[in-house]
């Protein structure tokens, strides 16, 4: 098989970053193609925008990593922060728009493919990749296969009634999706700043609280501890479930090793496997997962 070319974006809310993934028989690097404002609310500029990084290119397909979740069986997307996409059948409309087939993904379904593939799951079996950034997200991989599951929701961890009212003697956090007591509102970044206000500290930075932590002072050292109880059982409880061998990190506080040390040592003692080598550890593909996983899975999918 000769070289193909794959164009590869990552759309969040702010912005569309792009690359180009040219593979033979084997996958290599994703080139930079630069970035743009995501039009957000227009569709015909939103189309635009992907259109003008395939100008003069010979390509197979179009592979995408968007911060929303397609439901594998209609292809229909939900993704809040990009309106003039949400609801669409996003795949087929910019395959008729660019003229090439197209693949969508959830982004943290392409972070776990991106790791499961060329990162700290490699040799893995069972990877769970898991997303500490402004909230908390996830994805899974089975036998080098995505699992996306019913709607397209498997690995979203961050979601459900998980705490009841009360719990860890926290008021009922409202969660984006509609429910409460949900870890996504507690557990990222954010969710550090709230239990951090929660405990008695003003509104300050989650950064700023880690390096209040690390220099062991009081609220901070209470606010990370009750974060890791919160978080450490029902991420144990789900390894126990899914069986997974290594679970790599990504999202700003993995950004943080001695924190994500902390919570791998509490998750293990809550595992029926017990094991002395760490489950969790700091992703290795960076700094764009996204489009490596999108390319992983373009490869998988335009070039057989």
């Amino acid at each position: 098989m000769g070289d193909i070319m794959i164009l590869c974006f990552d759309i969040g809310g702010s912005r569309i970053k792009a690359g180009l993934a040219r593979f033979g028989d084997e996958f290599g690097a994703v080139q930079p193609l630069g970035d743009a404002p995501t039009p957000g609310g227009d569709f015909v500029a939103f189309l635009a925008v992907l259109s003008r990084f395939a100008q003069g290119k010979s390509l197979r397909g179009v592979a995408i990593s968007i911060a929303g979740v397609v439901d594998p069986n209609s292809g229909v997307i939900r993704v809040a922060n990009i309106p003039c996409a949400d609801g669409r059948v996003l795949a087929d409309e910019i395959a008729v728009a660019m003229g090439l087939p197209v693949i969508i993904l959830n982004d943290a379904d392409c972070f776990v493919l991106a790791e499961a593939r060329f990162g700290a799951g490699r040799g893995h079996d069972a990877v769970f990749g898991i997303i500490l950034g402004t909230g908390v997200g996830g994805g899974l991989v089975i036998g080098g296969q995505l699992v996306q599951g019913a709607g397209g929701f498997a690995g979203e961890w961050g979601h459900g009634p998980v705490l009841a009212p009360g719990a860890f003697g926290l008021p009922p956090f409202a969660c984006g999706c509609g429910m409460t007591g949900c870890l996504d509102a507690v557990g990222g970044a954010r969710g550090i700043e709230r239990l951090y206000q929660h405990l008695g500290g003003d509104a300050r930075p989650s950064t700023q609280i880690l390096a209040e932590w690390a220099a062991g002072q009081t609220v901070a050292v209470q606010a990370v501890a009750l974060w890791c109880d919160i978080l450490s059982g029902p991420l144990a409880m789900l390894l126990n479930v899914i069986g997974a061998s290594i679970v790599p990190v990504g999202g700003g506080l993995s950004n943080a090793p001695a924190l994500i040390a902390l919570l791998d040592h509490s998750v293990r003692k809550g595992m029926l496997h017990r094991r002395d080598a760490a489950i969790l550890v700091p992703a290795e593909c960076r700094p764009e997962p996204g489009l490596i996983g999108a390319a992983a899975a373009a490869h998988a999918r335009f070039a057989a």
